[in-house]
């Protein structure tokens, strides 16, 4: 057994390798029998972060690509680290890691704190944690600037702030952040824009079938005929298509909709270049 190579890990509740698989072939070939190997135990999502972190820091490198999409899963099982933290895992800086939780949950709910490389918990928003800070000053007025910093969750640097902004009688928060806090919370509150779809004239499904039926130019060509078919078996009133919708098994609800989708989207490109083509009859003409 060669001592020189580093263990493989493995997840221990699923018995996966988690790093190492190149190494555990090369010794399966070698008629090796046995291998070292250093456990993992934890949940599968921490597992990832191992496996990401292993490959980061020896082996085969991962690529850009693959450290992004690392970045997106890690974002979506552990919200609550800081992007630095994350950063470190993939081998990104922060701010990339910035960029990616925006692009990735845009509209999902942001935890109020983020676990640092250090693994003390930091608020997001710095005036929660300068009021938490106020308010232990005002509690133990004994306590040291660091004690308080910890537990606050702020640098020692802004305690000391709040601690002489307090001794002022001003607010622990400067106008600054008050103004981006309240911006927040009326954009928060501001009611969102209800979109209109715009109505479009349509035509009594009827009578347009009956008049292009009447058309010699499509019941006289094998083209047209079909065409009139296709139309005849979709032009169903409203009250045709709920009756269809209660008698459709429940199991077959979710295919028969998607169906109906591709289908649309089919005849939504359809009716667009007959527009197209419309358009430019008219504009030759």
């Amino acid at each position: 057994m060669d001592t020189d190579l580093p263990p493989i890990l493995v997840h221990r509740q699923t018995m996966t390798v988690l790093d190492g698989m190149h190494r555990l072939r090369a010794a399966i070939q070698n008629g090796q029998r046995e291998i070292r190997v250093q456990f993992f135990i934890g949940s599968h999502e921490d597992a990832f972060v191992a496996a990401v972190q292993a490959n980061i820091s020896h082996g085969l490198p991962l690529s850009l690509a693959d450290r992004e999409a690392a970045t997106a899963r890690i974002l979506s099982s552990h919200p609550q680290w800081s992007d630095r933290a994350i950063g470190e895992v993939v081998g990104l800086a922060a701010t990339t890691i910035a960029k990616i939780r925006a692009r990735s949950a845009p509209e999902q709910a942001q935890p109020e704190a983020r676990i640092g490389r250090d693994g003390r918990v930091r608020p997001i928003n710095g005036a929660v944690g300068r009021r938490l800070a106020g308010k232990l000053f005002a509690e133990r007025p004994g306590a040291s600037l660091r004690e308080i910093a910890e537990l606050a969750g702020i640098s020692p640097a802004t305690a000391l702030d709040v601690r002489e902004r307090l001794r002022r009688g001003e607010d622990p928060v400067p106008a600054k952040q008050l103004l981006a806090e309240q911006r927040k919370r009326d954009a928060a509150e501001a009611p969102k824009p209800v979109r209109f779809h715009r109505h479009r004239r349509v035509p009594d499904a009827d009578l347009a079938l009956r008049k292009l039926q009447r058309d010699p130019s499509l019941r006289l060509t094998e083209t047209g005929r079909g065409l009139l078919r296709l139309l005849s078996t979709r032009s169903l009133k409203s009250t045709e298509w709920a009756g269809i919708q209660g008698e459709i098994p429940a199991h077959c609800v979710p295919l028969v909709a998607d169906l109906a989708l591709s289908l649309a989207d089919e005849w939504a490109n359809f009716a667009e270049a007959l527009k197209t083509r419309a358009r430019t009859d008219l504009a030759g003409s």
